[in-house]
C-alpha cells in the first residue's frame, strides 16, 4: 500500500530526512563517545565506520523484507521510535563498558580492551540497524507506480543524503562542542521520536517528552580522577580534555583516553621532573647562547612555553596548538604566562609550511596518545623542518612509547636521518625518548661544555642529558607522506608489550 495522502507524504519525507541525519550524526557522536577511552585514531574511526556500515547493510536487508509484509506508515514510525529510544540509551549504557576498558588498558589487558570496544560498538549497531531498515521501508511506502519508481526513489535518496550531510555537520560543529556527546545522542533521539510519534498517535508523545527531560540530566564526570580532583572537563571542538589536580597540588592535562599527560604544572616551580625539562636544555648541545626563536608544535597547555618564558625571557616562542581551547586551559589552570609567546591555533604542518623559519629549535610534541600524526613522522616533514631552522638549529621530537618499546623510535630516528646528517637520542623516561636532529656540530660533549651558560636550576637536567645523549638506535625504515603506517606500528608495539 503506497502512501498517497499529502500529510503522509510530508511525514514520510521528514522521517527519511531525520533518519539520514541521525545515522551519520550518531556515527560522529559514537566516535567521540569512544575518544576519551580509546583515543581518536584512524583505527577507532575505521572500527566505528565499519560497524555503522555493517549495521546499515543488515538494516537494509531486514527493512526490505519486513516492509513487504507490513507496508504501513504506522509500523515504520514504530520502528523509528524504538531506534530513537535505543539511541538515547547508548551514552548511559556504554559508560560501564568504557570504565572497564580504562582498567583493561591500564593493565594492558588487550583482550579486555578489545572486548569493551566491541561491546560499545554493538550498543551503537542495534539502533543504527533499525535506522537502516527505515530506508527500504520508506521506499516501499512511497512508490505508487512502477513508472514513477525511479523518480520517487531518487527523491528519497536525495532527501536522506541531505539529512546525512546536515547530521554530520551539525553534530561535529555545533552539538558536540556546545552540548557534549551525551546530549548529542539525545538531540538526535529526540528529533527521531518527535517525527515518529506523529505517525503513531498522540499517546506516544510521551516518548519525545521523556527524551526532552533527559536533556536536563547532568553529564557529570566522564571518568574518575583516581586520587585527584577534576578541576575541569569538556569536549572541545577537537577532543575530550580535562584538568586534574593531584593531592600535592600538581595539575595535569589529559586528552581523550587519558593514558598520557599532555601538560603539567607544579606549584612553586617551572620544572616538571618529567620529559618537558629535557626540552629546556637540549638546545645547548648546539650553542651556548639562549635560543633567539623557537617553535613548539603541539603546545597543549603550554608547559614548555611557560618554562621558556621564565628561564629564557628573551627567547621568542611560536606556540602552535590546533585546539585553541587548550591554550585557554593553560592560562586558566597552568600559569601559562610568557610575554614573548605568540600562539597559533593551527595544525602544525600547514603552519610550519607557511612560517618564515629561522628557528634555533623546532620542538615536536603533537601526539594524540598513543599515536603521532603520520604527517609529522615522514621524511618530507623533517625536510620541511630542516628548511625552517636557523644555522645550527635543532629539531627535537618527543617519542612516547610503551616501556621497553623501541620500534616507533627506530622508525622516527631512521626517518629523521633521511633528512638530517646527525640524529641523537636521549631516553629521558621509561616511556619517553627525545630525538635530536640537526646539521651542525651538536653533541653531548658540547652540551657539557655549555653547562654553565644555562640557568642554575637547569644544570642538573643538563648534566643528565649530557650523560644520556647517544647515537640513534639502528634499524627502522623511512616513512614518507605516501606510506607512514604509524598506527599499525604503535598497535603492534602495544600487543608485544601486552604479551610479555
Amino acid at each position: 500500500m503506497a502512501t498517497t495522502a499529502p500529510a503522509e507524504r510530508r511525514l514520510l519525507t521528514a522521517l527519511v530526512f531525520m533518519v539520514g541525519a541521525s545515522s551519520l550524526g550518531v556515527e560522529i557522536a559514537a566516535a567521540r563517545l569512544l575518544a576519551p577511552y580509546f583515543g581518536a585514531s584512524t583505527v577507532v574511526w575505521a572500527n566505528t565506520i565499519g560497524v555503522v556500515l555493517v549495521a546499515l547493510s543488515a538494516g537494509y536487508w531486514f527493512g526490505g523484507r519486513y516492509a513487504d509484509r507490513h507496508p504501513h506508515l504506522r509500523g515504520l514510525c514504530a520502528l523509528v521510535l524504538v531506534a530513537a529510544a535505543l539511541i538515547a540509551v547508548v551514552p548511559f549504557a556504554a559508560r560501564p563498558f568504557l570504565g572497564f576498558s580504562v582498567d583493561a588498558f591500564d593493565t594492558v589487558s588487550v583482550g579486555g580492551f578489545a572486548g569493551s570496544l566491541f561491546g560499545v560498538l554493538v550498543l551503537v549497531a542495534v539502533p543504527v540497524t533499525l535506522l537502516g531498515a527505515a530506508a527500504p521501508w520508506a521506499v516501499r511506502l512511497a512508490v505508487g507506480e512502477v513508472a514513477s519508481s525511479g523518480e520517487v526513489v531518487g527523491r528519497l535518496y536525495a532527501i536522506s543524503t541531505a539529512g546525512s550531510l546536515l547530521g554530520t555537520m551539525v553534530s561535529a560543529l555545533l552539538l558536540i562542542p556546545l552540548l557534549g556527546t551525551q546530549r548529542t545522542f539525545l538531540v538526535f533521539a529526540l528529533g527521531l521520536a518527535l517525527v515518529a510519534s506523529l505517525g503513531i498517535g498522540r499517546q506516544w508523545v510521551a516518548v519525545p517528552l521523556a527524551l526532552l527531560a533527559l536533556l536536563a540530566v547532568p553529564v557529570g564526570a566522564i571518568k574518575g580522577a583516581g586520587d585527584g580532583r577534576v578541576l575541569y572537563e569538556a569536549e572541545t571542538t577537537h577532543q575530550y580534555a580535562r584538568v586534574v589536580e593531584r593531592p600535592d597540588g600538581t595539575r595535569v592535562l589529559e586528552l581523550n583516553e587519558g593514558q598520557a599527560v599532555h601538560s603539567l604544572y607544579r606549584p612553586g616551580t617551572y620544572l616538571t621532573g618529567d620529559y618537558w625539562d629535557g626540552q629546556l636544555v637540549l638546545h645547548a648541545a648546539a650553542r651556548a647562547q639562549p635560543p633567539r626563536r623557537i617553535a613548539i608544535l603541539g603546545n597543549a597547555a603550554g608547559t614548555v612555553a611557560r618554562s621558556f618564558g621564565h628561564f629564557f625571557p628573551q627567547t621568542m616562542v611560536d606556540a602552535v596548538e590546533i585546539d585553541a581551547e587548550l591554550t585557554e586551559l593553560g592560562r586558566r589552570f597552568f600559569d601559562l604566562r610568557n610575554p614573548r609567546m605568540e600562539v597559533f591555533a593551527e595544525d602544525a604542518r600547514p603552519w610550519l609550511e607557511r612560517s618564515p623559519g629561522g628557528y634555533d629549535a623546532v620542538m615536536v610534541d603533537a601526539y594524540r596518545q598513543p599515536y603521532i600524526p603520520f604527517y609529522l613522522a615522514s621524511r618530507e616533514f623533517f625536510e620541511l623542518a630542516r628548511e625552517r631552522l636557523a644555522p645550527g638549529g635543532l629539531v627535537i621530537v618527543n617519542v612516547g612509547h610503551p616501556e621497553g618499546g623501541q620500534e616507533l623510535e627506530r622508525v622516527l630516528g631512521r626517518t629523521m636521518a633521511a633528512a638530517f646528517p646527525r640524529v641523537l637520542r636521549y631516553p629521558i623516561e621509561a616511556t619517553n625518548t627525545l630525538l635530536v636532529a640537526g646539521e651542525g656540530a651538536f653533541s653531548a660533549a658540547r652540551l657539557g661544555r655549555n653547562l654553565r651558560s644555562l640557568p642554575a636550576e637547569l644544570r642538573p637536567e643538563a648534566r643528565q642529558a649530557t650523560a644520556g645523549l647517544e647515537p640513534r638506535l639502528p634499524g627502522g625504515e623511512v616513512y614518507t607522506d605516501d606510506r607512514a603506517p604509524v598506527e599499525w606500528l604503535v598497535d603492534s608495539s602495544l600487543l608485544e608489550y601486552a604479551n610479555e
